[in-house]
């Protein structure tokens, strides 16, 4: 029988706060957020109203309280509502970082009238930075969908998967917009492989898939662009060898963190691919569609996925469909954070110890962006703070760690 979720059994540390001056979440709420709003504005047609409430947002972040949301159109008001009962009135430095990111992102929403009565009237405000991102990453897109349609289905190439998937987590829009990186953060080459990954479980892993037959798999979805690409690829690779029987996706119910998945997000994702002038996109494209179609491939949304809630917290219908999982790849910065809490854990603290509360086998694939990280060695604290002082946040080092898999 699957475990319920619960707290860890580990005495809570506080949780992850933007007090704290020269942090990576004090420099979230004083320059990101602000650019991720200005950005909003340039890149959308939007009346002077909504600039007008996107330019209040701003300011408040700096000198400004939080309040309750007013969108009544919205499906998620009432909790939103209630989840902000405790923090109304505080300053946004006085709030816990992850739930002010999440919060950040909604008042996006409600400044931009997304919630319309007319659906078909929302704007993802994040639109452009999402096509772009997709479209500077073309020649990986290219490179992995021929691999991927012509590779051994064996352990080499899985595990190889495995690191493409880590390494496509970097491309994340809400830290580095598509015209202020290095494009090689959208590309295949040039980027760490396994000597930046540090914990690697990924011989586990494989071998442990090698036995499933027709089974359930999840993916909890981070971004849009070249990772869900990535995702896709693996979910076609699980499908295609019968390892898996159905996958599911479980991705974001709207627009959030600027790159986070939505369902609407891959079947635009698949479109285009479909009429990309590559052969080999458009078979993967085509490929993964017929999933689609023939419901292997099961694309979901649960509005906790933008809460500002903690995966212990889940509600319990949804806790109850992810245990009748047999594996759950858990993608991403701020899915990891939310497995741990966003808490100020000692970062040799056991990652199984923290997370055993989760009801069936997963993977965390992540690659750092954030002050957070469990199950560490010592030694390797020492040793990769020694060789990069940017290593929890610049996106250059990763994980592929299992949890709740005896």
């Amino acid at each position: 029988m699957q475990k319920p979720f619960q707290e860890p059994k580990l005495p809570l540390p506080p949780p992850l706060m933007m007090s704290e001056s020269g942090s990576f979440a004090h420099y979230t709420l004083t320059s990101r957020l602000p650019a991720i709003a200005r950005r909003v504005i340039a890149e959308n047609d939007f009346t002077p109203e909504i600039v007008n409430n996107l330019e209040t947002l701003i300011q408040e972040l700096a000198d400004g309280s939080v309040r309750s949301l007013t969108d009544d159109n919205s499906p998620d008001l009432t909790s939103w509502n209630t989840y902000l009962e405790p923090f109304v009135g505080k300053r946004w430095l006085d709030i816990p970082w992850f739930f002010a990111e999440a919060y950040f992102f909604r008042r996006i929403l409600e400044a931009t009238h997304y919630f319309l009565p007319d659906s078909s009237q929302s704007v993802d405000p994040y639109a452009v930075q999402k096509y772009r991102g997709l479209e500077t990453a073309n020649d990986s897109i290219k490179a992995i969908s021929a691999k991927i349609n012509h590779s051994e289905k064996d352990t080499t190439s899985l595990i190889a998967l495995f690191y493409f998937v880590l390494w496509g987590n970097r491309a994340d829009l809400s830290l580095w917009p598509v015209d202020a990186v290095d494009s090689n953060y959208n590309s295949l080459e040039n980027h760490p492989e396994q000597t930046h990954v540090l914990v690697d479980d990924t011989a586990v892993i494989s071998d442990k898939i090698a036995k499933f037959d027709k089974v359930r798999i999840d993916f909890i979805v981070d971004n849009a662009g070249l990772e869900l690409v990535s995702d896709l690829c693996l979910a076609d690779y699980l499908l295609d060898t019968n390892a898996a029987k159905i996958v599911y996706l479980h991705l974001k119910p709207y627009p959030t963190f600027v790159s986070d998945a939505t369902i609407k997000d891959v079947r635009s994702t698949l479109k285009i691919l479909a009429t990309d002038e590559n052969r080999e996109v458009q078979h993967l494209s085509l490929r993964l569609q017929d999933y689609i179609n023939c419901n292997r491939l099961c694309l979901v949304d649960d509005l906790f996925w933008t809460s500002p809630l903690v995966f212990w917290e889940m509600p319990e219908s949804l806790q109850q469909d992810l245990a009748q999982s047999s594996l759950i790849f858990v993608k991403g910065d701020a899915n990891y954070r939310r497995c741990l809490g966003d808490r100020q854990w000692d970062f040799t603290t056991s990652f199984a110890d923290i997370t055993y509360y989760f009801p069936a086998p997963f993977v965390a694939l992540r690659t750092l962006k954030s002050e957070i990280v469990a199950g560490l060695q010592p030694s390797q604290l020492e040793s990769v703070s020694r060789q990069d002082p940017q290593w929890l946040t610049n996106g250059q080092w990763g994980v592929i760690q299992i949890g709740n898999w005896g």
